[in-house]
């Protein structure tokens, strides 16, 4: 298994990962691909989508090992929810 060291320290990271979504690929995918997941390599601004995060993750791999990857689910801020979540409640 290839050994991946991180190039960026987090914060950077996630600010090219998000810079890349906004610029690039959020008005070509939103329509179209709503709550699926884009895995993004950092350095060459390539992605693939997918219904989670590791298997975006691994297509991504699979064509460029030396990938800088970062995940966001399509249409949303983040890729999970964490904490409690609102019900509606059906009258």
């Amino acid at each position: 298994m290839i050994q991946r060291q991180p190039k960026y320290s987090p914060d950077e990271h996630a600010r090219r990962g998000a810079e890349i979504y906004e610029r690039v690929l959020r008005s070509q995918l939103e329509s179209k691909e709503h709550g699926r997941i884009v895995a993004i390599d950092v350095d060459t601004e390539e992605f693939e989508v997918d219904d989670n995060s590791l298997s975006a993750s691994e297509r991504l791999l699979s064509r460029l090992p030396e990938a800088q990857v970062w995940c966001v689910r399509i249409g949303f801020p983040a890729v999970h929810r964490f904490g409690p979540r609102m019900r509606k409640v059906q009258a």
